[in-house]
């Protein structure tokens, strides 16, 4: 018995936190941290076609040296072992060698100081190195076997490819601000909009990245930024690539299917991992996590904050994923078990909001509540514009600005509210067009016009008009118009001939005050588009008053 007695104690030193840490609520675990220094070491790591990846590792350390031992293992597959060297906005997550786990940062091949051409951007290759990452880390003797991965934006679909690939020793994932189908969030209504298409870095800026230890001279360094030149053009591959099915010779493979996890969600339910995911109300894919949401029952849990892309200003957020991690990774109770799925901020409009919880989405308890929209008729405006976005910050700050309050197009502003409203869901626009164009890309924004005249773009949405025929989704959708936007789907407009396009808004979560007003803007054009169809862009619309868009009211 004292020997078990022993090793049992010894066995609780290896797990910081154990003695320690108790249930919390959501946003409010924080055990004591159990090591104050960290041990960083960086190398190549060979796949199995021989590129090397490269690789830090962050361990737990006192004394300036690693502690002896095995570790759960977080690991975070971006684009450089010093993602602040690329701009990419992240939290701490060093901060948990603190807590007991040892910190992997992975460059992905084609990025960084690791070697290898980036062929498509998180494709079958990088899927394949994920699965083998993975397994290295866990077989390290400073690993227990146990790994858990990090990543927002591309990181975050990173996370979720992962998943596809099922590795044995992955037993939890926190993504974030991702897209569960690559087509419906980049090209979301078939409109190349807001988002940047991803990392084209010249040698001389591959050259500012964090070089792998015992290469300060950075001669490895410029070996591999010089094979990335190799890469394929990320924007040039969708702006070729306008349909859901088409077929990029850039790649050989029709890219859109290739990197979606949407095609193979069973996978991820036959993976069984654990996935928490992180979105924001200013963030372009915050519908993309309720639908990953709805379709991993059991095995998802989602928070949603009054946040931009991967931002998470004012909240703890490493106290929650220590919170999800611990639970496991490490088997500790930290109450997260017994938390609803959903944690999501409802802004008050009044410049503050609160959490609230749901244990499912969208709300049963929300009703429809239609707007008609009256017959209207605009010119589209081909060179619109936005004010500064002063929270926009860092060299993406174009690709992650939030939308601006349309000057042009048709605008519908409703009486004064006499109670406060709460929105709550999915906005739905059904609207009834024609245009003198074969082509017209329509905009539609839902507002919150204060008293003073401040208006607030509450959500958004986006469709190609020649794009508009309706399918049944493949997965679970939330109950909104999905369209399989294959080539033969297109439907080119016939000259003043009415047609119907149905789209859905980003999800909202909003209380408009008494006194306030709702307004819809609709446009044929938005300053965030890129590659907009010449005929789009000198099309006159016109807005039948069968129109309509659809509030969810709570």
């Amino acid at each position: 018995m004292p020997r078990l007695l022993a090793f049992l104690f010894a066995f609780a030193l290896f797990l910081p936190g154990t003695a320690l840490a108790q249930p919390a609520d959501f946003g409010a675990y924080k055990p004591a941290p159990q090591f104050e220094e960290a041990e960083t070491t960086s190398l190549y790591v060979p796949m199995r076609d021989g590129v090397r990846i490269a690789v830090s590792v962050h361990r737990p350390a006192r004394g300036g040296k690693a502690v002896e031992g095995r570790f759960p293992v977080i690991w975070h597959n971006t684009l450089a072992i010093d993602p602040a060297g690329v701009g990419e906005p992240r939290p701490g997550l060093a901060e948990l060698t603190r807590h007991g786990y040892v910190v992997a940062v992975v460059a992905r091949r084609g990025n960084g100081a690791s070697f290898g051409v980036r062929r498509g951007y998180e494709d079958f290759t990088e899927h394949y190195d994920a699965y083998e990452m993975t397994e290295w880390l866990a077989r390290q003797p400073w690993s227990n076997g146990r790994a858990g991965m990090y990543g927002c934006s591309n990181t975050g679909e990173a996370v979720m490819h992962a998943l596809t690939m099922r590795p044995p020793s992955l037993k939890a994932a926190w993504a974030g601000c991702f897209s569960l189908d690559r087509y419906d969030g980049h090209l979301r209504g078939s409109v190349i909009a807001q988002f940047g298409t991803g990392p084209a870095r010249t040698v001389e800026q591959d050259m500012q990245t964090t070089p792998v230890q015992g290469d300060e001279a950075k001669v490895l360094l410029r070996q591999a930024a010089e094979e990335h030149q190799a890469s394929t053009n990320l924007f040039e591959l969708m702006r070729t690539s306008p349909y859901r099915d088409s077929f990029s010779p850039l790649v050989m493979s029709r890219f859109w299917y290739e990197v979606s996890v949407g095609v193979k969600l069973d996978m991820v339910r036959q993976s069984g991992v654990p996935l928490y995911i992180q979105g924001g109300w200013l963030d372009d894919f915050r519908t993309q996590g309720f639908v990953t949401l709805a379709n991993l029952p059991g095995q998802a849990r989602m928070l949603i904050g009054p946040w931009r892309h991967c931002r998470f200003d004012g909240f703890d957020i490493l106290s929650e994923q220590l919170r999800f991690f611990d639970h496991h990774l490490k088997g500790i109770d930290t109450g997260i078990a017994d938390d609803p799925p959903v944690h999501y901020w409802r802004y008050d409009g009044r410049g503050g909001g609160s959490w609230q919880t749901a244990s499912q989405w969208p709300l049963p308890q929300a009703r429809p509540q239609a707007i008609r929209l009256a017959a209207k008729t605009f010119k589209v405006e081909p060179e619109p514009t936005c004010p500064p976005d002063p929270q926009a910050t860092g060299p993406a700050a174009g690709a992650f600005a939030v939308p601006c309050h349309p000057s042009h197009g048709a605008a519908y502003t409703q009486p004064p509210l006499k109670a406060d409203l709460t929105l709550v869901g999915h906005p739905v626009a059904d609207l009834w067009i024609s245009a003198d164009q074969p082509e017209a890309n329509l905009f539609v924004y839902l507002e919150e016009v204060a008293p003073d005249g401040t208006v607030t773009v509450l959500a958004e949405g986006r469709q190609r008009a020649s794009l508009r025929k309706l399918h049944d989704p493949p997965w679970n959708n939330l109950g909104l118009p999905w369209r399989r936007s294959w080539r033969e789907d297109e439907q080119p407009l016939t000259p003043g001939e009415p047609v119907q396009v149905t789209f859905d808004l980003l999800a909202v979560a909003h209380t408009v005050p008494k006194g306030h007003r709702i307004q819809v803007a609709v446009t044929g054009s938005d300053p965030r588009e890129r590659a907009r169809p010449g005929a789009a862009a000198k099309a006159t619309i016109r807005i039948d008053p069968r129109s309509t868009v659809t509030l969810p009211v709570l």
